[in-house]
Formats: C-alpha cells, structure tokens, sequence
C-alpha cells in the first residue's frame, strides 16, 4: 500500500477529514502527498482561549484531571493507527512512532495524579499571629510550537500539564506534519465530548507557517509559548515573547556527547551509540553526535561501529526490521551533504525519499561542524587522555541539553554528575543521551533554551505563583521589626 492510501485508511479510522485545505502534508517515505488540512485564524484562536480560561480556570484541579484521564484512554484505543499515521508523516520506524504515543499516554497518567498534587507551601511568619503560605494559581492560554521529529508526544507533554494546571492550550504543529497533529485534535475532542461541560475553545489547533505562529507568539493574550525547535527558531521566539514580558519555556537544539571510558562495558556503550546516533535519523534533540572516547578503547570501538552502522538497515520505516527511515525532505538531505560533502552515503530505498546511511567522522579537534547540530545522523569521534579533557570537550559546546557517560568508575560516573561535571540539563550513566522517560523534566542549559516539559516540578511553568499572608491577630506589627505608629 502506498503511504497516501495508507494514511487515507489511517486517517479514516480516526475520523479525520484531509482532503481540503492549502496546507500540504508529504510523507518521507516516498515524497507522496498524502493530506491537505486548512489553516486557522491565530487571533480567533487567541480570543477563544481567553474565554474558556475564566470559566476553566475556576473548575476543581481534580476535574480538570478528569479530562486528561479520558484523552489517556481514546490514545490507548487508538494508539497503533495513530503511530502508523506519526510513521507515515514524519519517517520515523513503527517502534518508535509506538514509542511516542505511549509518551503520550505515560503524560497523561503523570498529569492525572498531578491534579491533586498542585501543592503550595505553609511558610513560618516572623510576625506573631500570622501565616505565610504560595498557592499556584491558572496562568492562562497556553501556545505550544510543535517540531516535525516529535509530532504528537511534545504536545502531550505541554497540554496534559497545562490543562490539569486550569490553562486552555492552543497548538501550532510544526507545518510538516499537519496531519497527525489533526488525528489528536480529533482523539481530544472525543475526550472533551465525554467530559461534557469543558468550554468552547479549551483546546485548539491552529494550522500553518511561521507568519501565523509569529502571531501567536506576539498575541499578548497568550500567558505562555512553550516552543520546541532549533536554537534559531528559538532566538526568534524568546525575544518577542520577552518584548511583551509573557513567559516563554523553549526547548531547542542539542549536541549530545558521550565520554566512553576505559573500564565501560563496551558492548553495552555499542548498543547506545547505535540507537542514540541513528535513531529518527539522527533527528531527534537528543541525538548523539559526538563520541569523546578514551584513546585505549577507541581504535576497537570504531572500528565495531563503523561495522554497525555500514550493516544497519536503512529503508521503509513501515518494515519491521528497518532501524533507520527517511530524512524528513530534501532540505535535512542538503544539510548533511553541506557537513560530509561527497562523504555522504545515500540509500536507494524508496524513488522519493531521502535516505541515507548514518554517518562515523573522526575528528581530530573539536571545531567547526562538529561544534554544531546538523540535524541528520552523523557522529563525529573524538579521543581523550585525561578524564577533566573528557569532560572539558563534553562542555564546551553552546548547547546544553543531554549527555551521557559509560563506566565501571564510581569516581567518574560521580564527577560527571556533579555540579563540576557535565553541564547539560540531562546527565546519564551506563545509558544514552536520548529516550528520557517523562518522570523527569526535560529539557538543557544554555543554547537550548533552559525549558523543561515533562515530569518532576514542570508543572509550576504553567502556574502562576502567589504569596499570601494572613493575619488572625488583633495587631499590626510590620516585617523587619518596622515602627510606623500613628499620633492619636
């Protein structure tokens, strides 16, 4: 089947009309069209989101919870047409596209216990007769920007907290993978129709390029814009939403390292580095694209992972046994090519799409590219003496998001998570830099942004903090001791 009939049959199941529309969604796999959706009005979307905040936000956390419970279930019911359909739009393998709505369902549990656990705190008072204590308020609608590699997952992780925390959610996927994105727009207003009493406009979708997600991001009615993307998409964002002093949560590039030490379990670090480097095609932000390895082990391990990585099955991610899809169009294909030159391998896998092998490069210094993100599957290998040289290559890129160490040295794993070891936002031991589960808060330092989605405290992003202070007393006494009386 080709993948256009095959997203018409998905797209079928799920109830979703694309056979209209001026935006353009083509698959990967084989170039194909494969959908139209319509574009929307961001000021319309904007303005709706600003009535249901007044009524939402007053609705108990427990039964905001509720409605995340039931889009828990219509995922689960529809979890294998719609990672067929995440498959189809954004090239990835049918294993992970499984793997990403089961992000999404794992978000959705999270969130649902999360709504009776939106805790402040009881603060001592230095002033007799008084109490102190925060409570976390609704902040208001909240924008989350989509990016095609993670087309559905990054949206849960943003609206299933946003909508427990008493915010509606407005989303703007990335314009290449439209279509998905429709698919849970769908599944979400199964949900709300279930639920019963949600408002109109709680959540909305909103279709596009960026000229309608730079309205989005300047409505000064949007509280928050969580925006997932490149770092330059990001130096775009971050400016204007500060300009109008909203909050902005980015989530931006990555240029992941792992330090392979000595005593590391070198078949263990081999499996990683496969996945971590050709997983989506090297499209993920946690990708691994820099191997900083020690010089006794080094010539072994290269040489083992130029084995895997010329064996690797590269072709139709629909297959079971391929490992790594498409790149997701010419232009992720032209940025490769700009980096390795004629270095380059393509795959003659499907007439259409742009398929390539992953890519080992040594370098002998890092510098130039491999000091930047190149969206595609390329590893550059680096060699180390000393362990502080380890972990002063691992540092020194602009980008700060994940990382990773394999060793046997408690000494070593120990420094690389301490407050002078790695710098990045994710730090792992004995595994990759990518696949985090949602129990943590994701997200880095530096170039990439200092968001974080996802588990753990995320959730205080979409809230609005306030100190109270109550006195029960029959005086007035001021902080800090302060005499103000007045003159009878």
């Amino acid at each position: 089947m080709s993948p256009a009939e095959e997203a018409a049959s998905i797209l079928k199941e799920l109830g979703v009309n694309a056979d209209g529309g001026d935006l353009v969604s083509s698959s990967p796999i084989d170039g194909s069209e494969i959908g139209r959706v319509r574009t929307a009005d961001p000021a319309e979307a904007a303005r709706a989101a600003v009535e249901a905040f007044e009524r939402w936000r007053t609705v108990p956390a427990p039964r905001r919870g509720e409605l995340v419970r039931l889009l828990g279930e219509e995922l689960r019911a529809a979890k294998e047409p719609l990672a067929k359909l995440v498959t189809l739009e954004s090239g990835k393998i049918l294993q992970e596209g499984l793997g990403e709505v089961q992000e999404m369902i794992d978000i959705c549990d999270f969130a649902v216990g999360l709504s009776r656990q939106l805790y402040g705190l009881t603060i001592a008072s230095e002033r007799s007769n008084h109490r102190m204590m925060e409570q976390w308020h609704p902040l208001g609608p909240v924008l989350v920007i989509s990016a095609f590699n993670f087309p559905v997952a990054v949206w849960a992780w943003n609206a299933a907290l946003a909508l427990v925390c008493g915010n509606p959610v407005i989303w703007k996927p990335s314009e290449k993978t439209p279509l998905t994105a429709e698919a849970v727009t769908a599944l979400m207003k199964r949900a709300l129709k279930r639920f019963g009493d949600a408002p109109e406009g709680l959540v909305q979708l909103v279709q596009g390029g960026r000229e309608i997600g730079e309205q989005l991001v300047d409505d000064p009615r949007i509280a928050l814009v969580s925006a997932t993307g490149s770092t330059a998409m990001g130096r775009a964002v971050g400016p204007r939403v500060a300009q109008r002093f909203g909050r902005a949560l980015l989530e931006l590039g990555g240029n992941n390292a792992m330090i392979v030490c000595p005593s590391a379990d070198l078949a263990l670090a081999e499996r990683a580095i496969l996945f971590s480097a050709a997983g989506t095609a090297g499209q993920r932000c946690t990708t691994l694209r820099r191997l900083i390895v020690h010089e006794r082990v080094a010539d072994q391990l290269v040489a083992r992972l130029k084995q895997l990585f010329a064996h690797v099955k590269v072709g139709d991610p629909r297959e079971h046994d391929t490992l790594v899809g498409p790149l997701i169009d010419e232009s992720a294909f032209d940025g490769m090519k700009r980096v390795l030159g004629e270095r380059i391998e393509r795959v003659d896998a499907i007439s259409g799409g742009y398929y390539v092998r992953p890519a080992l490069v040594e370098a002998e210094a890092q510098a130039g590219t491999v000091l930047q993100e190149t969206f595609a599957p390329i590893l550059y290998a680096l060699r180390y003496r000393e362990f502080d040289e380890a972990l002063r290559l691992n540092n020194e890129v602009p980008q700060g998001l994940s990382s990773a160490i394999f060793t046997n040295d408690l000494r070593e794993a120990e420094r690389f998570l301490s407050a002078a070891g790695s710098d990045c936002g994710i730090a792992n031991v004995n595994i990759g830099p990518s696949g985090a589960e949602i129990g943590g808060a994701f997200g880095g330092e530096k170039e990439t942004g200092g968001g974080r989605e996802s588990g753990s405290d995320s959730w205080r992003a979409y809230m609005r903090r306030q100190t109270n202070t109550v006195n029960y007393g029959t005086d007035l006494p001021l902080a800090q001791g302060i005499r103000f009386d007045i003159a009878p």
